[in-house]
């Protein structure tokens, strides 16, 4: 395998897992400047106050999200499986 098609796979891969996290991410950067917003103006600073929304959102999240994530990851990890002699050379 030359050097081209390592960087494109771990390129492609690298890409994949963004896609997959994404929606993860996203739900928890928002649900943390929320709880951000109010403890500034409400001027509580508790960590627990911050960190206990921030997860609860992200396993909602993960939980509504994880059949399209598993639909993704099958996907890529068939393609990538399915034309494999190409990496062989």
């Amino acid at each position: 395998m030359n050097m081209e098609t390592i960087v494109m796979l771990s390129r492609r891969t690298l890409e994949e897992t963004l896609i997959i996290a994404a929606p993860v991410l996203i739900v928890g950067i928002a649900v943390s400047l929320i709880v951000s917003v109010l403890q500034v103006m409400t001027s509580i600073q508790e960590v627990t106050i911050s960190t206990v929304p921030r997860l609860g959102a992200a396993a909602v999240a993960m939980f509504v999200a994880l059949p399209w994530m598993l639909r993704h990851m099958v996907g890529f990890t068939v393609q990538l499986f399915g034309d494999f002699h190409k990496y062989i050379k």
